[in-house]
């Protein structure tokens, strides 16, 4: 079932620990089946080198298990209140990765200081609140679901492809596996170059909103114009696909 999609997961797996954004059994990925209402999700608990694409798990939208011999990840709960609240997104990744688990920690935004942030993210990067004790007693993983979606609340998950979550870490997301590895990625270089922004610079201020869209919106949307067109493609959809 969903051979395909459990070798693309397993593959976003590996490509988030070879990134080094995941070490021993941290972090996790996983992409969804829209038609088929299934997740495929990495197992909870085992070291990434022994990870295969038959051991990744396919649950449903209510966390049932449909087929797998393993238990899937402990964040489990949290990507499928994203997959059920965040419409569009076919793919989400959670590491503790350092930088941007180092801005979680601190419960801070990221600002937007410079264009390669801009590439990626059109402004701040959020930070959702702290989890309180009531949460804390219920269905945590859950909960930590809903305080990403809370602090999506009006954006768009195509211009803000990420969430830190207080005290705990980062979650992207993308159109696949892949691409919230990709935003993964993208996410931990931008924290690391707003720390060292700051260190530099400790009035330093955010980017102006101009120049701010001009290098995401070169990027992303109707108007595009990075990177090359495959025959038959519009930049839109080299950008979707990649």
């Amino acid at each position: 079932m969903l051979e395909k999609l459990k070798a693309q997961v397993y593959e976003a797996n590996l490509a988030l620990y070879n990134a080094g954004l995941a070490i021993l059994t941290w972090g996790n990925a996983s992409g969804i089946d829209h038609e088929k209402g299934l997740v495929v999700i990495k197992p909870s608990g085992v070291v990434y080198e022994e990870l295969s694409a038959e051991q990744m798990v396919v649950v449903d939208l209510d966390g049932e298990v449909v087929e797998g011999g393993l238990q899937p990840s402990s964040d489990t709960p949290t990507h499928l209140v994203l997959y059920r609240e965040l419409d569009g997104i076919g793919g989400v990744a959670h590491s503790h990765s350092t930088y941007a688990g180092a801005w979680a920690q601190a419960c801070r935004s990221i600002p937007c200081y410079g264009t390669t942030h801009a590439d990626c993210f059109r402004g701040a990067v959020p930070i959702t609140e702290q989890l309180m004790p009531k949460a804390l007693e219920g269905d945590y993983e859950a909960e930590t679901g809903k305080a990403i979606v809370r602090a999506m609340e009006g954006m768009d998950v195509g211009e803000f492809t990420g969430v830190l979550v207080a005290n705990h870490g980062p979650f992207t997301w993308g159109a696949s596996a892949y691409e919230a590895v990709d935003n993964s990625i993208a996410l931990e270089q931008i924290a690391r170059m707003a720390a060292l922004t700051e260190g530099l610079s400790p009035m330093a201020g955010p980017i102006n909103s101009q120049l701010r869209d001009k290098h995401f919106l070169r990027k992303h949307g109707d108007g595009a114009y990075y990177g090359q067109v495959r025959e038959g493609e519009s930049i839109r959809d080299e950008h979707q696909g990649r």
